[in-house]
């Protein structure tokens, strides 16, 4: 899944700091912004990981224009990091259905990749 992504120029003297401002308290840091970038991605799994063992829901993603528009991160660079959440809900979350609907294909999801293989015989 895509996660847009907020970058604070490093300087010599700090850290270049990644914030997913829709995954609230999901931030990284790195001296170099490869490392900044893989820490993001270490952050998001962590993230959603532990939402999904709480069984818990992503929330709902904005656009990436709209959060250019809040000025708490006014001069801060943009971009989208891929991260592979499936593996702990088992498809991409739905985030455009019914919230009801949304959280029975989870767990539906989850109770598949729980349940053993069948036997060969």
């Amino acid at each position: 899944m895509k996660f847009t992504i907020a970058i604070e120029p490093g300087t010599r003297k700090t850290a270049f700091g990644v914030v997913v401002p829709d995954l609230p308290g999901c931030f990284s840091a790195g001296d170099t912004i490869e490392e900044a970038f893989d820490n993001a991605v270490e952050a998001i799994d962590a993230f959603c990981e532990t939402i999904a063992e709480d069984d818990g829901d992503l929330p709902k993603t904005r656009p990436m224009s709209e959060w250019q528009k809040d000025p708490q991160f006014k001069g801060w660079t943009w971009d989208e990091i891929d991260v592979p959440i499936e593996k702990y809900f088992g498809v991409a979350p739905p985030q455009s259905l019914n919230p009801a609907i949304a959280r029975l294909i989870k767990i539906l999801a989850r109770a598949a990749m729980r349940r053993p293989p069948p036997s060969k015989r």
